[in-house]
Formats: structure tokens, sequence, C-alpha cells
């Protein structure tokens, strides 16, 4: 299949899968719609995904990695960003970074009667784990796979 040079990000497929988490955790997931724009590209050194939350949406559970930088950019829609620092209200055309290592937790909260799309960008750092600080859960990145564990390290059923 030939490679676009260019497209219309919001003409790009939608996941049909709601998130990678185990399924008590992605139900929690509801609203969320991701196209994968760098995956159109077959670009493997970072992923950008335009996203959607649906009021009452949530981007993900809080987490922080330890390798990999996560940015995001606010197209659309006033979420709140949920961090290790508090809830801080977001708007069109403002962005957050999130540099690795550093424990930071994070989430975009959709409390508004409109929809959100933000651009999120992030490396693909082998090896990578992240930490869910409001969760019974961590995942790590094995061989390009993301397994997710309880806390204690135990299978999650």
């Amino acid at each position: 299949m030939e490679k676009p040079v260019a497209l219309v990000a919001a003409e790009v497929a939608a996941d049909t899968k709601p998130s990678l988490y185990p399924a008590q955790y992605a139900a929690r997931m509801a609203g969320r719609s991701k196209r994968r724009l760098s995956q159109v590209f077959g670009m493997t050194n970072f992923g950008v995904n335009l996203t959607t939350l649906a009021p009452g949406a949530s981007s993900a559970l809080r987490h922080a990695h330890t390798l990999q930088d996560e940015f995001i950019y606010i197209v659309s829609g006033n979420p709140i960003l949920h961090t290790d620092d508090g809830k801080h209200q977001m708007a069109p055309g403002m962005c957050a970074g999130f540099q690795a290592g550093t424990g930071n937790a994070h989430r975009l909260l959709n409390d508004s009667d409109a929809d959100v799309t933000y651009l999120e960008i992030g490396d693909r750092s082998a090896g990578d784990e992240a930490v869910y600080p409001d969760d019974d859960m961590k995942a790590v990145q094995v061989d390009g796979v993301w397994l997710f564990l309880h806390k204690d390290g135990s299978a999650i059923e």
C-alpha cells in the first residue's frame, strides 16, 4: 500500500478498539476516539494522534512514563488537564509537555458539553514503563508490546 504525501487529518479512520488497557480499565475510555496520524505515514520513531474526547470522556488513566516524552496541543474545546500539580483549564492553542522520568502523572478530562480535539505526540522509547498513581496498575513495554500488571507485579485477570 502506498503511503500518502499529505492528507486531511480528520479523514483518517478512527481506531476501532477503544484502548489497550485491560477490559476493566478500557471501559473508562468510553467517548475517546483516536486517529493515528503517524501510522498512516509509516512513522516508527514517534507517534502523533488526533484525539477527540466526547463530553464526559477522559484521554487516559492518569499516568507518567519513565522513558517516553509526551506533548499535547489543544485544537478545539476546553478540557481540564489533571496533573500531580492539580487541575488546569485548557483552551484552543494551549499546549503541555510531559518530560519522561519526572513522575508527573497526567490526563485530560472533558467536563464540558462540547467535543475536545487535541494532538498528542510521544516518542516510542524501547523499554518504557508507565505508572498509574490512581489505579492498581502499571505498564511495562516488552518487545514493543505493552503488558499491564498490578502494582505488585501480578497479572491483571
